[in-house]
């Protein structure tokens, strides 16, 4: 998992730090400049990029095409925009990338514990596979409405079964995980097209 002191230093401070870190283990990437493209059921591969301008290149020319998650938090690049130049360059920034995806991982987290009417582990795995799709119910999670904060007694998820999850997600072996195949799914796995040889096509 990328640096825990950063992640705390920059996560959302409403959220609790051990909802971050299942959701950065589970969820995210330890490289700031990850750039991850689907559409439909294909992973389209491009040459991973090396620096943030390489980065944002990437992203402004397949946003709005397909669907982009970036950073370490795998933020859906075209999630408020209406253009590519309205790109925020902190999707490739460490920090603001962990800001600004916590920050809305709080609001599907909280759709997801509004509508199973608890808070648990269970129901953050939940949450944690509507931010891989992008779906919850059969709808776009991240255009959602923020239902608000969370009542005293669901806001903490139950400390034991957060460490327990916690320790599972640092010690399990790296593995496909299934999801729903769906246009928003990013880890779907179906035809992967190496970009890399077709760069004067594209």
């Amino acid at each position: 998992m990328f640096d825990a002191a950063i992640i705390q230093q920059c996560a959302d401070p409403s959220i609790e730090i051990a909802i971050v870190e299942r959701f950065i283990a589970e969820a995210g990437s330890d490289n700031p400049l990850a750039v991850n493209i689907s559409s439909g059921n294909r992973i389209i591969l491009p040459e991973p990029p090396q620096t943030p301008e390489a980065a944002m290149l990437l992203i402004e020319r397949f946003v709005g095409m397909a669907v982009v998650r970036v950073g370490i938090t795998q933020y859906p690049a075209g999630h408020g925009i209406v253009a590519a130049a309205d790109l925020n360059a902190g999707l490739v920034d460490p920090c603001e990338n962990i800001r600004m995806g916590t920050a809305l991982f709080g609001k599907v987290h909280r759709i997801v514990v509004y509508a199973r009417g608890e808070s648990s582990a269970t129901v953050l795995g939940e949450a944690i596979t509507a931010w891989r799709t992008g779906t919850f119910q059969g709808a776009y999670v991240f255009g959602e409405p923020d239902p608000g904060p969370l009542p005293v007694e669901a806001a903490a998820v139950r400390v034991s079964e957060m460490s327990e999850a916690a320790i599972d997600a640092e010690t399990a072996p790296d593995a496909p995980v299934a999801l729903p195949a769906g246009e928003n799914d990013v880890n779907a796995a179906g035809m992967r097209v190496d970009l890399s040889k077709l760069a004067e096509q594209i």
